[in-house]
């Protein structure tokens, strides 16, 4: 079991409310019909997924570390999500949303009097950090179900962004950087705070050197792809691509329209809004991303490249050996340093927050946008799987890694180690990408 962040009583069931209290602001504006959604492959219903973190909850500090029998009859068959597909899941029937409200509101009243007169063990504290990384995570996956379904934009408490943080330097020009390569510690280290299985343990590799951009790719750049009929070059797209173009008949990134006066907009939730030339591209999936990267004459960045660019310090003997937790260093995240939770509600300019550029000079390698990476996600040298054995294992040698967390990620969640990983087909997803030079 991974050490565990120091933690009181106080602090964990303070940070149990308040996720609560983000879910149900995802939710509160949904209408009944709205929240039950629709199946699909790609989204669940709104419904299951507040059931679904209630269920984690109770599994997870009730039933895992005091024995508790489900309060819920049936409640592993509907919301324990390693049971079935995420399509087999939107046929069933769920209950009402004043019985899964009451469900989950019992579940979480619970979790927090169990520690009212006590201070957390080990194990408790990693159950309870897990319930509530675990129910981050789904926050930003019910805010890109909205966006799916094309549900109005969510009015957040903490959506209060200071609009005079993000002044962009009018001297920025786009750029590669160049990385020397060398020695490099590859995942968290043993005494890193509370991480996930697939980020142990901080291991040597050897990188060679590379040339990665200093930003995400732009919905500008992406449009020249798409303008020169990129979708069409069906010698840029691999057997598998080729087979999701088919499938998909995609011609241009999903959330994304011509309009009749010939100019390209983007859905935004419920909105068409006029492209942005300086954000990052994103609900782009893996095969898009490599897609461009072949058409352009780039590569997408190796995971050891994307966080040697994202960590090291140049100064060290062997780089990554003392590197920081984020780009800028150890300090917290602010909204000067990046666009994550939640607080501009949406992205924002690629050459905006320089005071979160990482040694080398790459810009927002954390937030604004989830970054595809070159590599299937595979466990590291001496993988030991964790109490949840569901989380990683199953998805290796399946999905694509990505990297660095977007704005509707908690900052509380993420560091230059953090492993994300998706099946290459996702598109609805916050993900963009940067590239790497060929030599």
């Amino acid at each position: 079991m991974t050490a565990v962040m120091p933690f009181t009583s106080i602090d964990l069931c303070h940070l149990l409310e308040e996720r609560r209290m983000h879910e149900l602001e995802l939710l509160t504006d949904l209408t009944d019909e709205q929240l039950r959604g629709v199946a699909m492959r790609d989204a669940e219903r709104p419904i299951w997924e507040l059931g679904h973190v209630g269920w984690f909850q109770e599994y997870w500090i009730l039933r895992h570390l005091d024995g508790a029998d489900p309060s819920m009859v049936g409640s592993d068959a509907l919301y324990d999500s390693a049971k079935m597909y995420t399509h087999e899941r939107g046929e069933l029937a769920f209950p009402s949303r004043s019985e899964t409200l009451e469900y989950t509101s019992a579940i979480l009243r619970r979790c927090v009097e169990r520690l009212s007169s006590r201070e957390p063990d080990p194990e408790e504290t990693y159950s309870y950090l897990l319930s509530i990384f675990h129910e981050d995570m789904h926050s930003e996956t019910l805010t890109f179900i909205r966006q799916t379904l094309g549900y109005s934009r969510p009015s957040l408490s903490t959506s209060r962004y200071d609009e005079s943080l993000l002044a962009i330097d009018a001297d920025f020009r786009f750029h590669d950087v160049d990385m020397p390569g060398g020695a490099f510690r590859l995942g968290a280290n043993a005494d890193t705070p509370f991480v996930f299985d697939n980020e142990k343990w901080g291991h040597m590799v050897e990188v060679e050197p590379f040339s990665i951009s200093a930003t995400t790719v732009t919905n500008a750049e992406f449009l020249e792809f798409v303008e020169a009929g990129g979708y069409g070059m069906k010698g840029l797209w691999g057997k598998r691509g080729r087979d999701w173009l088919r499938r998909s008949k995609a011609q241009c990134p999903r959330f994304w329209q011509k309009g009749s006066d010939g100019g390209w907009y983007r859905k935004d939730f419920d909105q068409l809004s006029p492209l942005e030339p300086f954000h990052p591209v994103v609900h782009v999936n893996w095969y898009e991303a490599n897609a461009y990267c072949n058409w352009a004459h780039r590569r997408l960045p190796t995971e050891a490249e994307w966080e040697m660019a994202a960590g090291a310090i140049p100064t060290t003997r062997e780089s990554g050996t003392n590197k920081p937790s984020f780009p800028w260093g150890n300090e917290t995240p602010t909204p000067l340093t990046v666009n994550m939770d939640w607080t501009a509600m949406a992205c924002v300019d690629v050459r905006a927050l320089a005071a979160g550029d990482s040694a080398a000079g790459c810009r927002q390698m954390i937030g604004n946008v989830w970054e595809w990476t070159a590599d299937t996600f595979e466990a590291y040298p001496g993988f030991v799987v964790d109490p949840y054995r569901e989380y990683s294992e199953p998805s290796f040698g399946k999905k694509k890694v990505l990297r660095g967390g977007s704005w509707a990620t908690r900052s509380l969640l993420i560091r230059n180690t953090w492993r994300n990983f998706y099946m290459p087909f996702r598109n609805n997803i916050y993900a963009g990408f940067r590239t790497c030079a060929v030599r």
